[in-house]
């Protein structure tokens, strides 16, 4: 089975500031993890990055910037999305094909937004998704924690099976490449 690790949004204006998601730090140290093991594995790595015509996430900006921290090799593979789809208008398809690739393991920003959407999106074009429960995450919405967030997200996830895909969610360390 041909696996790609997708790392979603991890990018300074969700690593910092106003909009510093949930244990950033602790998140980013489980993704490098995962991205580490991947690479020795030979497993693609995709880093996707979101992209807006104003405001932080301007093309080039520094809250567009990959967070400080975040392991990277050049190796990687690069997507820019404008939408919280990373399938959705960008490469990502012609890059990780279905008859090429088969599963998927995500991780990366916002667990509400871009990571729901693209765990969704990837499920219904037939692959089979990890979701690294504890290698995603996102801010209070004022409504519940981010914890909480995080949490009904990763019970959403694991429920998403279909004949043709399924979706288990397990800590990033147990996650084989």
């Amino acid at each position: 089975m041909t696996t790609a690790l997708l790392i979603i949004d991890v990018q300074q204006a969700l690593c910092a500031g106003e909009y510093q998601c949930f244990e950033i730090d602790r998140v980013i140290a489980t993704i490098n993890d995962l991205s580490r093991r991947a690479r020795a594995a030979r497993v693609p790595v995709v880093l996707i990055q979101h992209e807006e015509k104003d405001g932080a996430f301007v093309h080039g900006a520094d809250g567009w910037q990959l967070a400080e921290g975040l392991e990277t090799s050049p190796q990687d593979l690069r997507v820019s999305k404008t939408t919280g789809d990373s399938f959705y208008q960008t490469e990502l398809g012609k890059l990780l094909p279905g008859e090429d690739f088969e599963r998927l393991v995500v991780c990366g920003l916002q667990t509400d937004y871009c990571v729901n959407a693209t765990v969704r999106s990837a499920h219904q074009k037939g692959y089979d998704v990890v979701v690294a429960q504890d290698a995603h995450s996102t801010v209070d919405n004022g409504t519940m924690s981010a914890e909480d967030i995080i949490a009904e997200h990763n019970k959403d996830f694991a429920a998403l099976t279909s004949s043709v895909a399924r979706t288990d969610i397990k800590p990033a360390a147990a996650i084989d490449f």
